[in-house]
């Protein structure tokens, strides 16, 4: 119910956007633009000013979570928490995984910032709260089968343990923080990084005595990318 409603929320927030497409803003293309830059900068975190102590720029790391730039944005951030996040959720239990979100997706975004606290640059989406769960989930399901499609292997769906997985995507994101800074504007893969540890750490910490699944569980499908 929590994977589903979170969805419907990042959802519906994009559609009555300016970014959509589907709610259009009167006036020019500038117009369109300023609507848009506007936007971000009410509703995400911009490191440079995160650190002010106003509330309302303490609130943007909660608020980020629900705001994309883009619709590929949102749908790869949506189909990666609608693979992973309902059994974690079960296996949490609703309150447990709302605040697991909730909080490892803030400080994701938060750890972000700080190694970036200069930046004007604005920071938004779920990425690191989903991350948090795709580190949740490798802790608490590493037999899992995961159907991926890599595209070195021309795409084909191929089946793999979760740990195999979830391990290759960990190191693809750190990669891509070492090897680009991660300074400039795009994908903030810092935040991913941050999020799947605490999300890997949450679960083993919560978890480790009586919660882990050491035997195959129920098949689930996805893609080895956001």
């Amino acid at each position: 119910m929590v994977t589903h409603a979170l969805i419907a929320v990042c959802v519906l927030v994009f559609v009555i956007s300016p970014l959509s497409g589907l709610n259009p803003v009167p006036g020019t293309a500038d117009a369109l633009l300023a609507a848009q830059a506007g936007y971000f900068e009410r509703w995400g975190v911009i490191p440079s000013e995160l650190w002010d102590g106003s509330a309302h720029a303490l609130l943007t790391p909660l608020t980020a979570l629900f705001v994309h730039g883009s619709w590929l944005h949102l749908l790869g951030n949506v189909l990666f928490l609608y693979v992973f996040g309902a059994m974690t959720e079960e296996r949490m239990g609703r309150a447990g995984f709302t605040f697991f979100y909730v909080i490892c997706g803030y400080l994701a975004l938060v750890a972000y910032a700080a190694a970036h606290a200069t930046s004007d640059q604005t920071l938004v989406g779920a990425s690191g709260a989903i991350s948090a769960v795709l580190g949740a989930f490798l802790y608490l399901f590493p037999r899992a089968r995961v159907t991926s499609l890599f595209p070195f292997l021309f795409f084909l769906p191929l089946r793999f343990p979760a740990w195999i997985v979830l391990v290759f995507w960990f190191v693809l994101q750190w990669l891509a923080v070492r090897g680009a800074g991660d300074g400039g504007p795009g994908v903030a893969y810092l935040a991913h990084v941050v999020g799947f540890a605490l999300g890997f750490v949450y679960a083993w910490g919560r978890c480790r005595r009586t919660d882990r699944v050491k035997t195959p569980a129920t098949a689930t499908e996805g893609e080895s990318q956001p």
